[in-house]
């Protein structure tokens, strides 16, 4: 079933998402070569406590950090460690989420450490994130969920790969409900599968953690013996962006964006829905 916000939820959602804004912010200030991915996971720990907030990251399933660090080829679910030490010319997603008064937030970002990155991987951070938003984008009433499935994909295979070839759009992970837990259903690929059908009719209270995952090579992955961390099964480095977005009367809410999404929705002709927290 898929839970259906009012609201006053969304407002504590929204205060959710402002903290993992705040993170997002942190660590992408403190992720430079030298650091290693426990002090971003240190530095996230801080901001959660300045915020009175939780951690929805932590003890999940047995994960044992704060946030997930997944550097170069990892795609996801990478666990910060005082080995990893970030170096000139690295990768790194950071995925990340908190909880206020019960209400969950939930986004991830990719950046880039040092300088001397080679263009095409400037250009696969930059078609996962806008492929994120066109995904946004569709979240409109009356829509169903396979219309933000089919944006991403379609933005994404329309963009021409520097040297050729095609982007590998992670098959076994996507997004997701969120509210009063950070996973919840529906869930929702970064793909078209016809045999999965149309997907629910998106209507306001309707709220998903919207995030691509998209790799230079392949689409396929693998789970390394931490039981954890994900990785391309060609060695191919990826890109993963997310945000957690609400549908309103109003339209829609980013809600881990700090403007709530204004500035990128409205080079779609979208105006979002008023901030409650304003």
């Amino acid at each position: 079933m898929v839970q259906i916000k009012t609201p006053e939820q969304i407002a504590k959602m929204r205060a959710a998402g402002l903290v993992v804004a705040a993170i997002h912010a942190a660590t992408r200030e403190a992720a430079v070569p030298g650091a290693s991915t426990k002090d971003l996971d240190e530095v996230a720990r801080k901001v959660l406590a300045e915020h009175g907030a939780k951690s929805n990251f932590l003890g999940y399933g047995g994960f044992p950090a704060t946030i997930c660090t997944s550097v170069n080829d990892v795609v996801v679910h990478g666990i910060p460690s005082d080995d990893v030490v970030l170096k000139d010319g690295d990768v790194i997603s950071i995925d990340c989420g908190a909880i206020i008064d019960g209400w969950h937030g939930d986004a991830a970002y990719t950046a880039f450490v040092g300088s001397g990155h080679a263009p095409e991987l400037i250009e696969l951070s930059r078609v996962t994130e806008e492929s994120m938003w066109a995904g946004i984008a569709a979240m409109k009433q009356g829509n169903r969920l396979v219309d933000i499935s089919r944006a991403i994909e379609t933005y994404i295979r329309r963009q021409p790969k520097p040297g050729g070839g095609k982007y590998g759009i992670i098959e076994d992970y996507g997004g997701h409900g969120i509210g009063t837990e950070m996973h919840m259903d529906p869930h929702l690929l970064n793909y078209v599968d016809r045999r999965r059908g149309k997907g629910p009719k998106l209507v306001p209270g309707f709220c998903l953690a919207i995030e691509p995952m998209v790799s230079l090579g392949t689409a396929k992955t693998e789970v390394l013996s931490d039981d954890w961390t994900v990785i391309t099964t060609d060695g191919t480095w990826s890109s993963h962006w997310e945000h957690s977005v609400a549908l309103t009367p109003e339209g829609p809410l980013v809600l881990t964006a700090p403007d709530g999404g204004k500035a990128k929705l409205a080079e779609y002709g979208i105006t979002t829905a008023p901030d409650p927290l304003a």
